[in-house]
């Protein structure tokens, strides 16, 4: 089996095994983590279609985490993917109106997150015990919403670690906000910050790149590492879904051994999609990635004219997470599409940050033709969840409805048949208020809670312990904080 190294979009870093790349987070010269060469899958598509979710975990991540022993990774996966997960599948498929909706919300903080948040703990601890790092690791994250329970969840009283993370105050749903803010453990901090989510981002990659805030509290005993999808950790367990999707279709008799499949993905900082990406790099057989936006569709006009301009309103909507006009992991594609060109990737991004836009080369866009962008307006997305409800029975939350909306364009689009899987990235749950009128106005009258109660009858679903478990929690994170004060709160929790 082939060493995978990594190293840096933007061409500074040296190359560096797989567990100093997730240590890190971010490289030093502020680019992402992108492996040297994309390994190949070396078990066959009818191998992989009679593992359970664990055992695919391992042969995926395997491949890409080569500096991990076996024994290693197994405990990893083993401690990520157990009973906090509310289903043995981990990841179901399930077939409405003829698309195989990928579930990846059963995990404990009920949103896709999970699937890669489980695990990042284990693989950070033991990637620093690897290093003989003897720092304590701070873990800095910004959230649109669902990273930031889901980081909370997984490193909450983890030993010789801390959290810190920054959400938008007024930009996720109240299900999102008490979910963080009533988060246990001393080790954690959750701030909301008085702007929207790329202010958040922003202002924690200023954080990341200051050298001096670096070597001052490494002298104290810290060293900073990322929870967010620019860290490698995350973005190697996402593409372990959608190998297993393909897997248990093939199991199921729905797919011929080769047969390709189109995928989905709600999308707004890209990491999601670029899973299925890398999933198709490594050999799986995936057709079209289609891109799914809300009207923050920065990445459909991306996809259809080769611009990338931030420069535009930031709209809030009912899909909260793909709020996102700074889509950070699209700069590996980036990197990718300029033939691993450091130089060029370094100068689309800093124009990126000066001009609020870059333009790629016709060549480049040439190459994007796997992807299809496309967006669903907000009441689209409301037509959407109505819709499938009325005809099947099926409760989708806000973001799986972009997801759904757009493959339906898609479809009569292309007239394309090929079989689709939509990943489902959150529970109903998450979003009753919008999900819950959507489905009939009259809804809107009653609170949150009550709202879950109705929902629980309407879908015959379960309600969440995630859900269970806030009603009457108390709120323990009540800090807010300017974009400009993210830098001091952060060393005030140092000290």
């Amino acid at each position: 089996m082939k060493n995978i190294v990594y190293r840096s979009t933007r061409g500074a870093e040296r190359e560096v095994p797989a567990s100093v790349a997730i240590l890190k987070g971010l490289a030093d010269d502020g680019g992402l983590f992108v492996p040297q060469q994309l390994p190949v899958l070396d078990k066959s598509l009818e191998q992989l279609a009679i593992m359970n979710y664990q055992e695919t975990a391992y042969e995926v991540m395997k491949l890409f985490f080569s500096d991990f022993t076996e024994e290693e990774l197994k405990y990893c996966i083993s401690h990520a993917y157990d009973s906090k997960f509310d289903t043995e599948a981990i990841a179901p498929l399930v077939k409405v109106d003829g698309a195989w909706h990928l579930e990846l919300f059963h995990g404990a903080t009920i949103a896709f997150k999970d699937m890669a948040l489980s695990i990042l703990p284990y693989l950070m601890t033991t990637a620093a015990k690897k290093n003989h790092v003897e720092n304590e690791i701070v873990i800095l994250t910004a959230t649109s919403g669902d990273t930031g329970k889901a980081a909370l969840a997984g490193f909450a009283d983890v030993e010789h670690t801390r959290i810190i993370v920054f959400y938008p105050k007024d930009g996720v749903s109240p299900i999102q906000k008490k979910q963080m803010v009533t988060q246990k453990g001393a080790n954690t901090l959750v701030v909301g910050v008085d702007g929207n989510f790329d202010d958040c981002q922003t202002g924690v990659k200023k954080i990341f790149g200051d050298k001096e805030l670096g070597k001052s509290i490494a002298e104290k005993g810290f060293q900073f590492s990322s929870a967010n999808s620019i860290n490698i950790g995350r973005l190697v367990p996402q593409v372990v879904y959608y190998v297993y999707a393909y897997g248990q279709m093939l199991k199921n008799g729905e797919l011929a051994p080769g047969e390709r499949i189109n995928v989905v993905v709600p999308t707004g900082n890209f990491g999601n999609i670029l899973a299925a990406f890398y999933a198709k790099g490594i050999g799986l057989p995936i057709g079209r990635l289609i891109c799914a936006s809300n009207e923050n569709k920065v990445l459909y006009d991306f996809l259809n004219t080769g611009a990338y301009d931030r420069n535009r309103e930031f709209i809030l909507t009912s899909s909260p997470s793909m709020d996102i006009l700074i889509s950070s992991n699209l700069e590996r594609l980036i990197f990718q599409i300029a033939g691993e060109d450091a130089d060029q990737t370094r100068e689309l991004m800093e124009a990126l940050s000066t001009d609020g836009r870059y333009e790629i080369t016709a060549s480049m866009k040439e190459k994007l033709s796997c992807f299809y962008g496309d967006f669903a307006s907000e009441q689209e997305t409301k037509t959407s969840i109505h819709g499938l409800y009325e005809k099947t029975g099926y409760v989708m939350d806000t973001h799986t409805a972009v997801a759904r909306q757009v493959y339906e364009k898609y479809k009569e689009q292309t007239k394309d048949q090929t079989k689709t899987v939509i990943a489902s990235t959150a529970s109903p749950y998450k979003f009753t208020r919008s999900v819950m009128t959507a489905i009939d106005p009259a809804f809107d009258k009653k609170d949150d809670f009550a709202l879950v109660d109705e929902l629980n009858k309407l879908s015959k679903v379960r309600i969440p312990e995630a859900i269970e478990e806030i009603r009457t929690a108390p709120e323990l994170h009540k800090k807010t904080c300017a974009v400009d004060q993210m830098e001091q709160v952060v060393k005030d929790f140092l000290r």
